[in-house]
């Protein structure tokens, strides 16, 4: 018997060691860590239960057949994350590059099988050089299979990419179609097609840091939602989103011990908006003041900085974050805004996570390059978002909230639950001066007449109480309350229920 426990302590041990003392250094000496160490920081100590360890690739062609390292390029199993289950899996670029076999594509499918059933979250952290070559449409077939899994857990538990070196042609498909992909500065990147093919097909000259870094996704592409200095960092802030979200839709996010006082009253908030109607504020400074302790939990930080999204919790609850910001184009919608939150809205929608949103916006941005993008059909994502989610969702309007644009941010004509509104909002088709420019269009020749015009307006209209009065807004609030109010609305709609007509699926504008 002893013989054989030892022979099982020795197999597991040379497992564990995936491809060998000489690619771990080479791991270290890249500043990254190994797919098992990622796993020991990631989850609780002490808590992974690792998966088909000793599973090996089937593949006899060009040799491969003599090298049938244990586990295959890929360490899954379960574990926990402050004591709530998460799945896992960890690709070990050791071994053959981290490359997707038939098998190793079997042992992700496996996990991503039974995340959906016991409804807890995936974790992939993608560290792979992509197909193995050496098996052809096997590990192509096992890429689909992969897919196909990513698919169908769209909606029913959260999943969530790190990609933590290299990801490259199909293996990049998988993490696009998660809840969120994280990336590790400088040493992980992400493109369909690498710097040698594109410099072959279109003479571009370009690095893979270039092409797909995570500078280059985070800011310009949107395809990643943050960017972490190193592999530690990254697991640290993958383990606090995961303490905001629930484990799937069925169950409601989890409820954490919160040290703030939700009647807080924040009279630096009365002075937030300035005097001057153009003069822009931070208001990341609102949301700070608003969450629990301060904490805000940034999504894609660096992209489209006009519109703020993320979490924050309220009386220990987490609630999404939608934000005008007023630093960044006025806190005009654009394009990439749009985008960035009608996302944003949906995935807090399918977990049952309640919307707060903060406006500020000035409407739409205008010019030919966002007509010719397509902002009608990127804006309507927004509106549409905001219009099917049945979620709790309480609207404050801090100033400007005009055209289109009112409509698009949690109306209550979008079934908005709360809506309030501090008194320096204004809350009309448009700003004074070009209102005036079109009402008293016989008067444009006299400067006096039109500036007591456009007063006249803005007394009468720039302000929420037209709002107000048709009960659009449901109160007007004193900005030193917000915090009070917000955390007030949210526990009256703890027992929210709507349904949508029954539908297969909507059609989204894409």
């Amino acid at each position: 018997m002893k013989d054989i426990l030892q022979q099982l302590e020795e197999r597991r041990e040379t497992a564990r060691l995936g491809g060998g003392q000489r690619r771990i250094d080479s791991q270290h000496a890249k500043g990254k860590l190994t797919a098992r160490e990622r796993i020991e920081l990631l989850l609780d100590e002490g808590s992974f239960e690792e998966f088909d360890m000793f599973k090996t690739h089937r593949c006899t062609e060009f040799g491969m057949e003599d090298q049938k390292p244990a586990g295959d390029g890929v360490i899954t199993g379960w574990g926990t994350i402050n004591g709530r289950m998460v799945y896992v899996f960890s690709q070990d670029f050791t071994v053959f590059g981290g490359s997707l076999s038939e098998t190793h594509a079997q042992k992700i499918c496996k996990i991503q099988d039974m995340a959906m059933q016991n409804g807890a979250p995936i974790i992939g952290l993608n560290d792979s050089g992509g197909a193995r070559i050496q098996e052809g449409v096997d590990s192509l077939a096992g890429y689909a299979e992969v897919f196909q899994r990513n698919i169908m857990a769209s909606g029913v538990v959260p999943q969530i990419s790190v990609i933590m070196g290299p990801c490259a042609g199909g293996a990049v498909y998988s993490p696009a179609m998660t809840d969120f992909i994280f990336m590790v500065k400088d040493t992980s990147y992400m493109f369909v097609t690498g710097p040698d093919v594109v410099k072959t097909v279109t003479n571009e000259v370009v690095t893979a840091e270039e092409l797909g870094g995570a500078s280059t996704h985070t800011k310009k592409s949107s395809v990643a939602d943050g960017a972490f200095e190193n592999d530690v960092e990254a697991m640290a802030e993958v383990r606090r989103l995961v303490d905001f979200l629930p484990l799937n839709n069925r169950e409601k996010p989890p409820v954490r011990p919160f040290f703030d006082e939700p009647g807080r009253i924040e009279t630096s908030l009365d002075t937030l908006v300035p005097e001057n109607a153009n003069t822009p504020y931070d208001m990341k400074e609102l949301i700070a003041k608003i969450a629990d302790e301060g904490d805000f939990y940034e999504i894609q930080e660096d992209y489209a900085k006009n519109i703020l999204t993320g979490f924050i919790r309220l009386e220990g609850q987490t609630v999404g974050v939608v934000a005008n910001q007023p630093m960044v184009l006025a806190g005009c919608l654009d394009i990439d805004s749009s985008r960035k939150a009608a996302r944003f809205v949906r995935f807090c929608d399918c977990f049952e996570i309640p919307i707060l949103t903060l406006v500020d916006v000035p409407g739409f941005l205008p010019g030919t390059s966002q007509e010719y993008g397509g902002v009608i059909k990127h804006g309507a994502k927004l509106l549409f978002a905001y219009g099917e989610a049945t979620v709790p969702k309480v609207t404050v309007i801090t100033r400007k909230a005009y055209g289109g644009a009112y409509d698009v941010m949690a109306s209550k004509h979008l079934r908005g639950d709360f809506n309030y509104a501090w008194p320096t909002a204004e809350i009309a088709v448009m700003g004074a001066k070009g209102a005036t420019e079109i009402i008293h269009r016989a008067d444009l020749g006299d400067p006096e007449k039109i500036a007591a015009h456009a007063q006249d307006y803005e007394d009468r209209f720039a302000t929420p109480f037209v709002a107000a009065e048709r009960g659009f807004i449901d109160e007007v609030i004193q900005p030193k309350s917000t915090r009070m109010r917000v955390s007030r609305a949210f526990a009256s709609l703890r027992n929210k229920k709507l349904e949508n007509p029954w539908k297969k699926h909507d059609n989204i504008p894409l």
